[in-house]
């Protein structure tokens, strides 16, 4: 089974990517969507979390404030590591699981969809790295406009990955999606046509 590292900075619009390529047919492993999986509720994950980072950083009803957690844990270098050393070790365990299944499971072609794919080496487990690359600027420009980040975290939340040009130079191939959705669609199509064709790892 192939492997494909999908990868890019906050407010890129990978996801985005992935649900063309989940649409597509591909088997998409969503790490975003393990992160809050192992935080539900309940969870040992959770707890050291919250050990962590503050108890008030739950809701009442026991669930993962992630607003305030974000506000915490992307402050500073330190505590954003604090919170990986935490999540990690989980999304790495489930996400193997996921794969080993999409394997059971027959099929050729499997995408990993995971921000931090290069600052943590992942992206040399994997057969092809696919960055999806938006300016810094336009990056926090969308942050502000679709997700109600204030300025100041999205920058710090940039600022918590590597650089642009780090991640650019990790891949195998590059999406550029600084304009719009029209512009988008061609080239994950022209993409999705390589792989499927075996041209995109050669």
């Amino acid at each position: 089974m192939k492997k494909i590292g999908l990868t890019g900075g906050i407010g890129s619009g990978k996801s985005t990517v992935a649900a063309m390529l989940a649409e597509a047919g591909f088997r998409v492993v969503d790490a975003d969507r393990i992160s809050r999986e192992i935080m539900e509720p309940g969870s040992p994950v959770l707890a050291k979390v919250a050990d962590e980072f503050g108890h008030d950083v739950l809701n009442t009803d026991g669930s993962l404030d992630r607003a305030e957690l974000a506000r915490r844990a992307f402050a500073n270098t330190d505590s954003t590591q604090c919170l990986n050393a935490i999540t990690h070790p989980a999304i790495r365990a489930e996400s193997h699981r996921q794969f080993m299944q999409a394997e059971a499971d027959g099929i050729a072609v499997a995408v990993y969809d995971m921000p931090l794919l290069i600052e943590l080496g992942l992206n040399k487990d994997m057969d092809l790295t696919v960055v999806v690359d938006v300016a810094a600027e336009e990056r926090v420009r969308r942050l502000v406009a679709s997700r109600g980040l204030d300025e100041a975290d999205a920058r710090a939340r940039i600022k918590q990955q590597i650089d642009d040009d780090a991640r650019k130079s990790a891949a195998d191939w590059v999406i550029d999606n600084n304009g719009p959705l029209e512009e988008l669609d061609p080239q994950v199509q022209r993409f999705i046509s390589a792989v499927q064709s075996g041209d995109a790892f050669r």
